[in-house]
């Protein structure tokens, strides 16, 4: 009997050490996981910070009221990104853990930005950087200009007075930033086919990546997604063209687009061009995520019956 209560002992001591091991392992990974997000966090402030700061840099002949400016509303997104991303509850990004979605939107308004400024850099300050990228804009824009086109139809949103050289300048920005969204477009839909997004980066947690969608509000979840995703699709299909359209409406109670303004006309090629991409991938990325809730729908219902079945 005593050699029994003495196995039983050893038995719930290697137990307990395999419990206090394991609880010590979890918690040292959950310290390694906080300490990975606040490193996230600071990383993509620093790049916010960059975007925002990018025209100013490399522009010359900037204000220095100008730069003040600039510099507290890269702050303000700077504190607002890293307070997103440091925190585990959801705030306002979507799908903040399901990359690449938002890595791929980041990096193609980025280098529209980086781009645009080394466009309106090269009409001060050449350089082979400037001549080479604003070569690459004006025989995109010639291609792409064309009647009732995005890019024709910005060109129709200058002032009547804008001269041979703001037209084609304005025609090199509008038709390098709207390729690049068309890229960052193909791209997000290959990673999306080919790489099985969402699927792939894990457990699709729906409050986490769509914080602003009420799976509660009533209706179908599927249902309300594929309708929000078809008006994302409709209305990026439609900004484009309507962008330009409430640009010249509004020249006559505000003034027309000003081309004097650099870093206010690269802000304002970089929206018409991102905005709708933008829109465009997430009305997809919810249809794919109403499939992966129809798919497991059936999968549950289909392992329902069979159990039911078997009993």
């Amino acid at each position: 009997m005593g050699k029994i209560e003495a196995v039983g002992h050893i038995w719930r001591d290697q137990n307990g050490k395999r419990e206090r091991h394991r609880i010590a392992l979890d918690q040292f990974e959950g310290k390694w996981a906080v300490i990975y997000r606040i490193l996230g966090a600071i990383v993509r402030a620093v790049l916010v910070v960059m975007l925002i700061t990018t025209p100013s840099i490399l522009l010359p002949n900037v204000s220095a009221d100008g730069a003040q400016i600039v510099a507290l509303v890269a702050l303000f997104g700077a504190a607002l990104t890293f307070f997103e991303y440091v925190s585990a509850y959801p705030g306002l990004v979507e799908f903040r853990d399901a990359p690449p979605f938002n890595r791929v939107r980041f990096g193609a308004l980025f280098l529209t930005v980086l781009l645009l400024t080394l466009i309106f850099r090269g009409t001060a300050e050449p350089t082979i950087a400037t001549d080479f990228v604003t070569s690459v804009g004006a025989l995109i824009g010639y291609v792409l200009d064309f009647p009732y086109s995005p890019v024709r139809l910005m060109l129709l949103a200058l002032p009547e007075g804008a001269s041979l050289s703001e037209v084609e300048m304005m025609r090199e920005a509008a038709g390098l930033s709207y390729l690049i969204s068309l890229v960052a477009l193909s791209v997000f839909v290959i990673i999306l086919r080919l790489g099985h997004w969402p699927s792939k980066s894990g457990s699709f947690n729906v409050w986490i990546n769509l914080p602003t969608f009420d799976p509660t509000a009533g209706g179908d979840v599927i249902a309300r997604l594929k309708r929000d995703a078809r008006i994302n699709i409709v209305i990026g299909f439609l900004l484009p063209f309507l962008i330009p359209a409430v640009i010249q409406s509004a020249s006559n109670l505000f003034g027309g687009l000003s081309v004097t303004n650099d870093q206010s006309l690269i802000w304002t090629v970089a929206a018409w061009a991102f905005l709708p991409s933008s829109l465009f991938m997430r009305g997809i990325a919810m249809e794919r995520v109403a499939s992966m809730i129809a798919e497991k729908r059936r999968q549950t219902y289909a392992r329902a019956d069979f159990e039911h079945q078997l009993v």
